[in-house]
């Protein structure tokens, strides 16, 4: 299987500029932009990266720009303006975030260039003359977001959003002149400011440059992953913990799966199509999220963050009982995990289990409780409770803390003040 082969297999190829088997005939520099929105990549945008490194292990020389410059307009979106950040936040984001893509690509060689270092010099009448006529405002209106904008009643868009297309076209321009970039990749629905730059070169330098986007990642709902729609899996821990980035993946369901591990893992493909077939013989297993889970978070968070999340899962969710933790697995379920404190003279006195599914939220109420409770749903300590006036007894905390599951996946860490 060729490197195109693949990578059309691996579901990474949407839209292109020119057929991929003649982009990836010689070794490109290939450049992927990210603007400092946020202070964290999160999982849509990792796909990206993960792609850019794809290609750097193939040979290709990789630039990634971090959009300082573009940061502070922001790319349209299809509702409403953004909010315009001041200069202070976009330099911490772009920090954050270039620390966040060395940790990614590792030993993998690559240029890290912020486009504030040429846009904040761009004076306006010069730019406007030798970049402006280039692009016309026909084809920029026909641009979907923008036509969406233009063609809702309710809505409008700014100036400063309706050249982001230019800004972004000028970037790839001058990532040519300067590093000799003659290939940008990007999420789909960067299609066309990608192709700005495409066109750019070619109209006022006659050469020729090359474009290609992988479609958006999406979650279960068919919603892209993001900030705006309210679903972003960040890579920063102090967002998103390793262990709830960990339980992310292995609770997905199987909708996506097979795809997921195609875009996010390197596994081979005759490995992931094996997978997926011993998935399909007992879904109930979870074995390719599992996998999944562990790949990605190794990746992001490495090894041993990766292991402790998920000993901390098995540890709530499975078969290991507490007492076989490490350390730090320990840790990570007793800080990640919904909990309530007793104090002991509480226990003492005849705690009911009732009022701790109550009070650690996996029962509306404490006929709901009861109603848990006769239903056979409640364990304590991995045993079955089936008496609705259980009493907590110290011997249950003997540890300091005792596990109540509700079903599979409810939780709660009764913990000895």
């Amino acid at each position: 299987m060729t490197f195109v082969e693949e990578l059309k297999e691996r579901g990474l190829i949407e839209h292109f500029s020119t057929q991929p088997e003649k982009i990836f005939a010689e070794p490109r520099t290939v450049y992927l932009g990210i603007d400092p929105t946020a202070d964290s990549i999160q999982i849509g945008n990792l796909a990206v990266v993960l792609l850019m490194r794809r290609l750097g292990e193939a040979g290709h020389t990789l630039i990634f720009l971090v959009g300082g410059g573009t940061g502070l307009i922001g790319d349209p979106k299809e509702k409403g303006e953004r909010v315009m950040l001041d200069e202070k936040t976009v330099a911490a984001n772009t920090r954050a975030l270039e620390k966040q893509l060395r940790s990614l690509l590792g030993r993998l060689p690559f240029r890290m260039v912020n486009n504030a270092d040429w846009l904040m010099k761009v004076s306006l009448v010069p730019f406007l003359r030798d970049i402006g006529k280039y692009f016309t405002v026909n084809d920029l209106v026909k641009r979907d977001i923008i036509k969406k904008r233009l063609d809702a009643p309710d809505e409008s868009i700014s100036y400063t959003e309706f050249t982001y297309a230019l800004l972004q076209g000028y970037d790839y321009f001058v990532l040519h002149e300067k590093y000799g970039a003659d290939l940008q990749v990007g999420a789909s629905d960067q299609w066309t400011n990608i192709l700005s730059g495409v066109d750019l070169i070619h109209k006022k330098l006659g050469k020729e440059a090359y474009a290609f986007t992988m479609p958006l990642v999406t979650d279960v709902n068919g919603k892209k992953f993001g900030k705006s729609e309210g679903n972003a899996v960040w890579l920063d821990p102090k967002k998103t913990s390793p262990f709830q980035f960990y339980q992310f993946w292995v609770n997905l369901p199987d909708t996506n799966i097979e795809r997921y591990l195609k875009i996010y893992t390197s596994l081979p493909l005759n490995e992931i199509a094996a997978l997926m077939e011993l998935h399909g013989r007992n879904p109930g297993e979870r074995q390719a999220q599992e996998t999944l889970a562990r790949i990605v978070t190794e990746t992001v968070h490495g090894p041993a963050a990766a292991a402790q999340a998920a000993a901390a899962a098995d540890a709530l969710f499975g078969e290991t009982p507490f007492h076989e933790l490490a350390r730090e697995a320990l840790q990570v379920a007793l800080s990640e995990a919904p909990s309530i404190a007793l104090a002991r003279s509480d226990i003492e006195k005849g705690y009911a289990l009732s009022e701790a599914l109550v009070a650690g939220g996996l029962a509306s109420s404490k006929s709901d409780a009861r109603r848990l409770i006769e239903g056979k749903a409640v364990t304590l300590g991995g045993l079955p409770i089936e008496n609705p006036d259980q009493k907590i007894a110290p011997g249950d905390l003997a540890t300091g803390y005792a596990l109540v599951r509700k079903g599979r996946q409810g939780v709660l860490l009764l913990v000895l003040k």
